[in-house]
């Protein structure tokens, strides 16, 4: 029997979980390998998303990589072991995290490459490292604009951006990448994990998770349709809103001037 491969080992410690303060911290775990991405680091991750979405104490999810990097793309071994004509994709795709009630947080901390760059821009924000690199590098191995990034890259930087990074697959820094629209914020290496639990911290503690989810439904449909249809969906969804707990405990925090003490999300049915 032939020998499993080192990437295809141990599932629980390609992905580590930390879960505090209403946050699901997911860390890629495969240092020596810029955390290299592969089938069985992406069952694993989105398992655990999965299972958060149906978590009512989890309100927000982030996701990094351990040691200097975030994910370096593919892991060549786990590619060449892919025989001409048997590729086949994950039971989910790298969109997956759009489909979620929760937001998902990026935590950009070093490079990204590849397929790595593509899980981050499914996130619902990035916070990333001002002198990380990133690259699409698809077109300097001979493939394509993989996993629906030719749909979300332009809608977050433009079209000629887009072509510019998918076609050259050339190296920009952090702080570019803030200035094209491709992260949320840039900051210094050492800041950046914080900051972004901070920011995960602070919806955990003072937004509904039902409001977010309403919200984070909408923005990824509206993508889809012409403002009528977004209009139209928003008068639907409004008149409910004012019968529930989350829209009394908004109103009468706000009066007492008190943190909000909202409801977690139950589990899907």
């Amino acid at each position: 029997m032939a020998e499993t491969p080192a990437w295809a080992r141990d599932p629980e410690s390609q992905v580590l979980r930390e879960e505090r303060d209403g946050v699901l911290l997911l860390t890629l775990n495969r240092p020596a390998t810029l955390n290299a991405w592969n089938p069985v680091m992406e069952k694993r991750l989105f398992d655990l998303m999965d299972q958060a979405d149906d978590d009512p104490a989890v309100r927000a999810i982030v996701v990094t990589g351990a040691g200097r990097g975030f994910c370096a793309g593919a892991d060549m071994e786990a590619l060449a072991s892919v025989e001409p004509g048997t590729f086949e994709h994950g039971t989910r795709p790298l969109s997956f995290p759009t489909t979620l009630r929760k937001p998902v947080i990026a935590a950009i901390n070093g490079p990204v490459a590849g397929v790595g760059l593509v899980v981050a821009l499914f996130a619902d924000l990035r916070f990333a490292a001002d002198n990380a690199k990133f690259t699409m590098a698809f077109s300097q191995r001979g493939l394509i604009a993989e996993y629906g990034v030719a749909w979300q890259l332009p809608r977050l930087v433009g079209t000629s951006r887009a072509l510019d990074l998918l076609l050259s697959s050339r190296v920009v820094r952090g702080a570019e990448a803030e200035r094209m629209g491709l992260v949320d914020r840039a900051l210094p290496t050492e800041q950046v994990l914080e900051a972004a639990l901070d920011y995960a911290r602070t919806l955990a503690a003072t937004c509904s998770p039902a409001s977010m989810a309403a919200i984070k439904g909408q923005i990824y449909r509206a993508l889809e349709t012409g403002l009528d249809a977004a209009t139209a969906e928003a008068d639907a969804l409004m008149p409910p809103v004012f019968d529930t707990p989350d829209f009394a405990e908004g109103i009468a925090s706000y009066q007492e001037k008190r943190p909000p003490a909202f409801r977690g999300l139950p589990p899907r049915g």
